[in-house]
């Protein structure tokens, strides 16, 4: 395997037999660029309608415990297949199997919002909805987030990464409202309709997507198996080798890391910890809402600026700043003595945070050989979205038995020890974008 440890580290040389590219276009002039980020934006759009209208499509034929059952059913196939997600995309291309998955979106959701007009709905019907669109979305996901080095040039990932947070944060801030006037005019089948329409023209603008050309990098071809067990193995050992390069690689792989850690030190304070914090300090649902709307000021600030400059200086020190930054935090909201002070503190961490995971996906992506995007956003993606719920119960145990401060400082110990892989890391400390 080829050893590209330090393509984080120096820009691209031009491929042998083709001109040296002329200077990058910046990323918000860049069509291309454009087109993909429109198509991303109704995505993550379509996405905050569907699941309001199918937990209120669930609430309307269900009871509270078929309801979770029903909204939590989409967690299980996606978190089961993402990998193979990953696979997927390196095997068929990024382009083709984001095209193929969008499609099938459309089709599934646009399919429910005609059922739901027509008979009374099933719960079964909604089950079978969540488990199609959850397996959809494993392969959804790694290819659209594969999909940046595709279409730009190194130098421009940061400001793509930028730009991809702005998209995810005014998407699922417009989503619910969206979702509540469809279903006030014409209940969940309207905004399933909604949805629906959303993911036709995301995949519309998905199909005018054109890829740069790319020296070839694809690994080897498997050997010829057995007959009938040829695919799953090749599955399997193309599933091998992506794990195994993100082990090897000396950037890449503390990075995968680090993220890691820190997600899963912050996935229970931001989801939960809030609501045990705001109600053992009597502040109610307005200082919930208050610290919520700062941390997503503090990380739409973050993401504007990664936009904006598209490259930071001493990236690996920068991450490693952002990170440390990030976890005191956590670790110091329950010191905080009133709510004011609270909200700054979520904007501080929403503002580091945010610069850190930019940072880290914008030099995981500038050193990723191109062959092996697929199952590397697959990896990253399966912390967010499968193993960081996992910590929702462990979390709410530690509150529990041991109080609120107990808890989050718990969890900024975990997120801090990101940092610490990365200051034990040379090549991170040391790793500069293009």
């Amino acid at each position: 395997m080829a050893d590209v440890t330090t393509r984080a580290l120096r820009p691209e040389r031009p491929v042998a037999g083709r001109a040296a590219e002329p200077a990058s276009r910046p990323a918000y002039k860049d069509g291309t660029v454009l087109r993909w980020l429109a198509a991303y934006t109704l995505s993550i759009l379509g996405d905050s309608i569907y699941f309001m209208a199918l937990g209120w499509a669930a609430n309307r034929i269900a009871g509270p415990a078929e309801v979770g059952m029903i909204v939590a059913s989409g967690a299980v196939p996606r978190a089961l297949l993402m990998l193979g997600g990953g696979v997927v995309a390196d095997r068929f291309g990024p382009r083709r199997v984001v095209i193929g998955s969008d499609a099938v979106r459309f089709a599934v959701i646009a399919a429910a919002a005609v059922t739901l007009a027509l008979t009374p709905g099933h719960v079964w019907l909604l089950v079978t909805v969540a488990l199609v669109f959850g397996a959809v979305d494993a392969l959804f996901m790694p290819a659209v987030g594969a999909l940046p080095p595709r279409i730009s040039t190194p130098d421009q990932l940061v400001r793509i990464q930028g730009m991809r947070a702005l998209a995810v944060r005014g998407g699922t801030m417009m989503g619910p409202p969206l979702a509540g006037l469809a279903m006030g005019l014409g209940g969940p089948e309207a905004a399933f309709a909604l949805a629906g329409v959303l993911f036709g023209v995301s995949l519309l603008l998905l199909l005018a997507v054109r890829l740069r050309p790319l020296e070839e990098e694809a690994p080897a071809t498997p050997e010829p198996t057995a007959a009938g067990n040829a695919t799953k193995n090749s599955a399997r050992r193309d599933l091998t080798e992506g794990l195994v390069f993100i082990r090897r690689h000396k950037l890449i792989g503390p990075l995968v890391l680090a993220a890691a850690l820190s997600e899963l030190g912050f996935a229970g304070p931001l989801n939960i910890g809030f609501v045990f914090l705001t109600s053992e300090r009597d502040w109610g649902a307005g200082g919930m809402g208050w610290i919520v709307a700062g941390f997503g000021g503090g990380a739409a600030v973050s993401a504007l600026v990664l936009a904006v400059l598209g490259r930071l200086p001493k990236a690996g020190y920068v991450l490693i700043a952002t990170t440390l930054v990030t976890s005191a935090c956590i670790a110091l909201f329950p010191a905080a003595p009133d709510l004011g002070s609270t909200v700054a503190l979520a904007a501080l961490a929403g503002l580091a945070g945010g610069i850190a995971g930019g940072l880290a996906q914008s030099l995981i992506q500038t050193a990723t050989e191109h062959a092996y995007l697929g199952r590397v956003t697959a990896v990253t993606s399966l912390t967010a979205l499968g193993l960081a719920p996992l910590t929702f119960p462990a979390f709410g145990a530690l509150v529990s038995y041991g109080g609120v401060g107990t808890a989050f400082l718990a969890g900024g110990v975990l997120s801090a020890l990101g940092m610490i892989v990365c200051l034990s890391s040379p090549t991170v400390r040391k790793a500069e974008l293009a």
